[in-house]
This record gives C-alpha cells, sequence and structure tokens, in this order.
C-alpha cells in the first residue's frame, strides 16, 4: 500500500499527470503541488517561520524524484548515454 501510494504521487508516469507529454511541464506541475502542500501545512501549524524551510526542502525532494525517474527512464531507453567516455582502444584498454 505504501509503494502504491508513493508511485501514485511521485511516479509520472502512474500518477495522472503522465497525460502530459512534456517531462519539464509534469515536474513543474509536482513543484507547484509540493510548494501547494509546505505552505497549507505551514498555515496549518501555524508557524510561518518555517515556510521557506518547508518550500526548499519540497523542491528539494521532488527535484531528486524528478532527476531519479529521468535517470532511469534515460538508462532504460538510451543506455549508450552512460558509456565510460573513453573509445575502444583508448588508455587502461
Amino acid at each position: 500500500m505504501i509503494v502504491r501510494s508513493w508511485s501514485f504521487f511521485f511516479d509520472h508516469e502512474v500518477n495522472p499527470l503522465r497525460h502530459i507529454p512534456d517531462v519539464p511541464t509534469r515536474h513543474m506541475i509536482l513543484q507547484v503541488l509540493g510548494w501547494m502542500w509546505a505552505v497549507c501545512f505551514s498555515v496549518a501549524i501555524g508557524s510561518y517561520t518555517i515556510l521557506p524551510a518547508s518550500l526548499l526542502g519540497h523542491a528539494v525532494l521532488i527535484a531528486a524524484a524528478a532527476i531519479t525517474v529521468g535517470t532511469y527512464t534515460a538508462a532504460a531507453k538510451k543506455p549508450e548515454m552512460f558509456g565510460s567516455g573513453r573509445a575502444y582502444g583508448g588508455e587502461h584498454e
């Protein structure tokens, strides 16, 4: 249940944002939603002093999730992108 819930909120291929064809737009929408929730929690606990830290924290977590998904997707679709950077017959071969 926890994994399904996590995937629903943070996996762009599972949640309803999957219908948006542009991945950067999906990422931006996730950022805005994250900031919205950070503001909501900050207001709910009545602490505006923690709001900047909460916004930054949400942005960092969502960006890390988006980068991870992007890396996994690139590795699955174009594994040659992650080559050693050396040509055959190069140094240390």
